[in-house]
């Protein structure tokens, strides 16, 4: 970070920025620690030509979340650019390891958050999944909408992307013949969108927060199967989330089923190494 950015980030804050270290995270974005003597702030930064509209998308998905009252985010100070270099500018939270009773508080709240529905499937503003574009238009059913703005476009990319052959990608007609059945009474909930290991932190107090959020009112589960396609939650996380929103005789399949989505993802963002994954998920129901 050079001078001249971390003197505008001072600006914004207002304070003087008494020392920055970088942080580990995720892949997409650089993220540092900023200390000044009144408290310590996380920054985000992106030189990408679509890091603007990337960190606006999870700024508005941040201020979702926020204004559910059901699940804490951290809060938000700034998001601008400084030339090329977009930034998001959030508080830090200090994170400790997670004990089983935070993991069932992390639960509770999370299906709260669950609990907040709307008339259709989809979000006012597409966004993000990883560096990746994730198309909301909204729908009213969620099979079409799953196979219109989830599948398919990944399925597209990877075959313009050489990772899928045309053969080894589903029709639309077989995928609504699959999905239709296991897709019944599903109602639309507000979701996380990207919730692995990393996208959680339990701070020092052992308040859960959500980060980096990929939103969009779609079904419950998939925050479920993406949980378990990483790891980093623990049995008592499911059994307190169930006690509060049960799973049914189709769940396990479901789970399997959104996880194709993460790993075409993951698939279109680091290449070959998902394929073996993708195309088993693709044998086994398509």
């Amino acid at each position: 970070m050079n001078a001249a950015f971390l003197n505008h980030i001072a600006s914004v804050l207002n304070q003087p920025i008494i020392n920055y270290a970088p942080v580990s995270g995720g892949d997409i974005s650089e993220a540092f620690k900023i200390d000044t003597t009144a408290k310590s702030y996380f920054l985000k930064t992106n030189t990408s030509g679509h890091a603007q509209n990337m960190f606006q998308t999870e700024k508005l998905g941040l201020e979702t979340i926020k204004n559910t009252n059901t699940i804490a985010v951290p809060e938000l100070f700034a998001c601008g650019n400084l030339g090329k270099t977009a930034f998001l500018l959030m508080e830090f939270i200090g994170a400790k390891t997670p004990s089983e009773t935070n993991f069932k508080t992390l639960a509770e709240h999370l299906a709260k958050l669950h609990k907040t529905s709307a008339d259709n499937f989809g979000l006012i503003t597409n966004n993000f999944i990883g560096s990746l574009p994730q198309q909301n238009k909204f729908h009213k059913h969620w099979t079409d909408f799953y196979i219109n703005q989830r599948l398919l476009p990944q399925l597209n990319l990877a075959k313009t992307s050489n990772l899928l052959q045309d053969s080894e990608i589903p029709t639309e007609a077989r995928l609504n013949e699959v999905l239709t059945p296991l897709f019944k009474n599903i109602k639309p909930s507000l979701i996380h969108g990207d919730l692995w290991g990393g996208n959680y932190i339990i701070a020092k107090n052992g308040t859960p927060y959500l980060i980096d959020p990929a939103i969009y009112f779609g079904h419950n589960e998939v925050d479920i199967a993406m949980s378990k396609l990483l790891g980093g939650f623990s049995h008592a996380f499911y059994q307190a989330y169930q006690n509060i929103i049960p799973f049914n005789a189709f769940t396990e399949t479901r789970i399997e089923i959104y996880q194709l989505y993460y790993l075409l993802v993951h698939l279109n963002l680091f290449g070959g190494s998902y394929y073996t994954q993708v195309k088993q998920l693709l044998n086994n129901y398509f």
